[in-house]
């Protein structure tokens, strides 16, 4: 017996209007668990997207005590002037300030009571060698020295980065299993319940001479349908997370080593099309389990 398509879809839309409260719960899980997954890609790509541009040229950041002497500033100008310094831009309260200001631009109350005066001066190092220890070395050469505050390299600072972005990715990626599992058990039992609430009507169907794919594929395509629904749904939480939260951390003036925090379309497309599969996958799994195991045909 041949199944027609809007038999098919006719079924499949039944069986999810007769158990709406449990195929709500699992599409809203399916697409919790797909968003925390992309997220845990968008996320890392954006990292490693940030990073790149620095691996050529890690700079440091020579923070000057906002009281240094003349003399303390022209010994530190004086040392950068080394065949190990390829270049370095002298940064002053001003300067600083109108960053400070820019970088809490939204709560006007950090900037109001702060001016240039109390703000440190810097100086951006760009060194010759480029090499991660080489940079560390040279950068501990002005820890020490008399006006200096603080020295910071981007390694670190890269360093630092990346193991808050490997924690929240692993947060995502544990989570997003841990639901995705959840949403397999979820489609199981509603294909299940689909099942029972309707074995009057197989048994109908099996004596008037319905082939077992004829009876399967409705209960298989309300799984498929749920997955879908719940990844159209992540897409748009990706969307969200992509163009509001990732790009704006990349668009920040202020923040310089921020400005390539960024995913590519050519990322987000890739990252969109695994969600899609996984979601595939999760629905097969649980429908033909759920018909496997639970449908006597």
């Amino acid at each position: 017996m041949a199944i027609s398509p809007i038999y098919a879809l006719r079924e499949t839309g039944q069986n999810l209007w007769r158990n709406f409260m449990l195929s709500f719960a699992t599409i809203i899980t399916i697409g919790v668990s797909l968003w925390l997954f992309g997220g845990f890609f968008l996320v890392n790509y954006a990292v490693d997207n940030a990073t790149a541009r620095w691996e050529g040229g890690i700079e440091f950041v020579i923070w000057m005590n906002p009281d240094a002497s003349a003399e303390q500033d022209a010994n530190i100008r004086n040392s950068l002037e080394s065949p190990a310094i390829s270049s370095f831009a002298y940064v002053d309260q001003d300067a600083t300030y109108a960053e400070f200001v820019e970088l809490f631009a939204d709560t006007p109350e950090m900037y109001e009571v702060v001016t240039p005066e109390i703000l440190p001066p810097s100086y951006r190092v760009i060194p010759t060698n480029p090499d991660a220890d080489v940079v560390q070395e040279l950068a501990l050469q002005f820890a020490d020295r008399p006006g200096v505050r603080d020295v910071v390299s981007a390694d670190e600072t890269i360093r630092q980065i990346q193991n808050q972005a490997d924690e929240i990715s692993r947060v995502f990626l544990i989570v997003s299993i841990i639901l995705l599992i959840a949403a397999t058990l979820l489609i199981l039992t509603n294909v299940v319940s689909a099942i029972r609430s309707r074995g009057s009507e197989i048994e109908i169907m099996k004596v008037v001479g319905a082939t077992n794919w004829f009876i399967r594929i409705p209960f298989m395509l309300e799984g498929l349908a749920q997955a879908m629904i719940g990844a159209l749904g992540a897409w748009v939480g990706l969307f969200f997370l992509n163009n509001n939260v990732i790009a704006g951390l990349g668009d920040g003036d202020a923040l310089e080593l921020m400005r390539g925090f960024r995913v590519s379309d050519s990322e987000f497309y890739s990252t969109s099309v695994l969600m899609l599969g996984i979601a595939v996958i999760v629905s097969g799994i649980g429908s033909m389990v759920a018909v496997t195991r639970y449908l006597d045909t």
